[in-house]
């Protein structure tokens, strides 16, 4: 029988950017930290459900999902299936999960922002060492449960020009969060991705964030690499695809990091 794990880490990979690697690093970041003989739970909150088809799994023909859960349709317990990959747990996200809070609002009148929360809350939810929320993007009502729910936040940066613009935006909302419903929730890390050390820009990027947020940035960038698209492709995490390309050694090197954030935070 499985016992409870003391204390669990969860988080949510958020940017309110699209096409900035969340999703990517979001199962990327929960096969390597598998391999550490951790426990993992993805829930997919994004309504494209690509974290879901990803690990292999067909959302559109999922009958227990994340709006399932968040409307109060099933337990934790139920709504949570295994993955082909070791100690790798998911909550699938169909395109229904675009109609939960038009629904919560028809039902109840209010969408509470703390449903998810609230979820995480039931016995089986200690089952397991990490859980990692995908996020939409967009900073409404389901990356607004995420944020409630999560006790830190990991934020990829894509290599580009606004990046900074967007960091801005994001970090006044999780402030907001943080004052008006979550104060313990914080911000493990950056993780810059698709770094391209070729070019100028993705430098300057990477100098700019690690400037201006210093300790707040993962030392691991993850670089532009094929393997990545290409596992991405084959519904395998990278470090199943190829294990030894640039992209499975960086998420190795950024599960580390994680692990050794959760492990300070445990001791604290």
């Amino acid at each position: 029988m499985l016992e409870c794990a003391d204390m669990n880490e969860i988080i949510a990979i958020t940017n309110q950017k699209g096409g900035v690697g969340k999703t990517t690093t979001a199962y990327n970041l929960a096969a390597a930290l598998s391999r550490y003989n951790r426990r993992i739970l993805l829930i997919d909150m994004d309504p494209q459900g690509n974290c879901s088809q990803a690990l292999g799994i067909d959302p559109s023909i999922c009958k227990k999902t994340t709006s399932e859960l968040l409307l109060g349709n099933c337990d934790l317990k139920h709504a949570i299936r295994k993955t082909n990959f070791e100690n790798v747990f998911l909550i699938p996200s169909n395109l229904t999960l675009a109609m939960v809070e038009s629904n919560l609002l028809a039902s109840q009148g209010e969408a509470p922002l703390t449903i998810l929360k609230g979820c995480l809350e039931q016995k089986e939810a200690g089952l397991y060492d990490f859980i990692i929320i995908d996020c939409p993007p967009s900073l409404g009502f389901l990356s607004l449960n995420a944020l409630n729910a999560a006790k830190s936040i990991i934020v990829p940066v894509q290599c580009e020009y606004f990046a900074l613009d967007a960091l801005a935006q994001l970090l006044s909302s999780v402030a907001s969060v943080q004052r008006s419903s979550n104060p313990s929730l914080s911000i493990m890390g950056l993780v810059m991705t698709m770094f391209d050390p070729r070019t100028k820009l993705s430098t300057e990027i990477a100098q700019e964030v690690r400037s201006n947020f210093k300790d707040r940035v993962f030392t691991t960038v993850i670089p532009r690499n094929i393997s990545i698209p290409e596992a991405i492709a084959n519904g395998l995490p990278v470090n199943q695809y190829k294990p030894n390309s640039a992209g499975s050694l960086s998420y190795a090197a950024l599960a580390r990091e994680v692990l050794e954030y959760a492990e300070k935070n445990e001791k604290n």
